[in-house]
């Protein structure tokens, strides 16, 4: 197989310094408030992005390490292969977090609900539009029963 390459499009700014600082998932991140720096030729491709409430981030794990196939998590003492949780260490360290839309200014996206590490190279913008999660009967996986009363 081919190698593939990607190119940053931009920056995503967080208070995240470190990768252990970043929220283990979303919902902790909430208010959390981040900034995205969009390199300046890639301006064009925000118009009327801002009539979305949410967007999502596609992006390089910058922090990540080597991976395990199996791995438990903070949610549960069992065991659970890798590509049934977010953790960041993967085969392609590619991310992908939902993100609330507050503002654009030029290049800019001002964001909150952020859960990224600082300095963390963009590879694409998405806008999220959740009837299509509705429209496939999406579920939590094992993680149901965690939340299943939240």
């Amino acid at each position: 197989m081919k190698s593939i390459q990607y190119r940053p499009i931009g920056i995503i700014h967080s208070p995240f310094k470190t990768r252990e600082e970043v929220s283990v998932q979303p919902r902790l991140s909430r208010r959390v408030k981040g900034t995205i720096e969009l390199q300046p030729n890639y301006k064009d491709g925000l118009s009327y992005l801002q009539k979305f409430f949410h967007i999502i981030l596609v992006y390089h794990f910058h922090l990540s390490k080597d991976f395990i196939l199996t791995v438990k998590t903070f949610h549960s003492d069992s065991s659970h292969g890798l590509f049934t949780t977010r953790l960041p260490d993967r085969p392609n360290p590619i991310g992908l977090s939902v993100v609330h839309l507050e503002s654009i200014e030029k290049n800019t996206l001002y964001v909150s609900n952020i859960d990224i590490a600082d300095g963390t190279p963009l590879l694409d913008i998405k806008p999220f539009i959740s009837t299509l999660a509705r429209q496939y009967g999406t579920t939590l996986g094992w993680l149901t029963d965690i939340y299943s009363d939240k």
